[in-house]
């Protein structure tokens, strides 16, 4: 995967669009597909979720599970209070 097939991804409407789920969103077409079908704002939540994780080992964590839950077509993390920055 190119330098410019990551920056091709849409990001959130506060947020950017970290490297790291970048290239995990990009390893899954199907994830990739659901991204790319989503809306901004729910862009920024699943990235503000990802983000808004402390240690480095509960990101990890939760891309593995975002990308999870995507597969399974949820289109926002559940049982999370949401984006306080927006």
């Amino acid at each position: 995967m190119t330098k410019k097939e990551i920056k091709k991804i849409a990001g959130g409407t506060v947020h950017k669009l970290p490297t790291d789920l970048k290239r995990a969103i990009m390893s899954s077409k199907e994830v990739l597909e659901l991204w790319e079908d989503i809306t901004p704002l729910a862009h920024n939540e699943w990235i503000c979720w990802v983000i808004s994780g402390k240690k480095a080992e509960t990101r990890d964590i939760r891309i593995k599970k975002a990308l999870s839950k995507m597969k399974g077509g949820m289109r926002r993390p559940c049982c999370w209070a949401g984006c306080i920055h927006r």
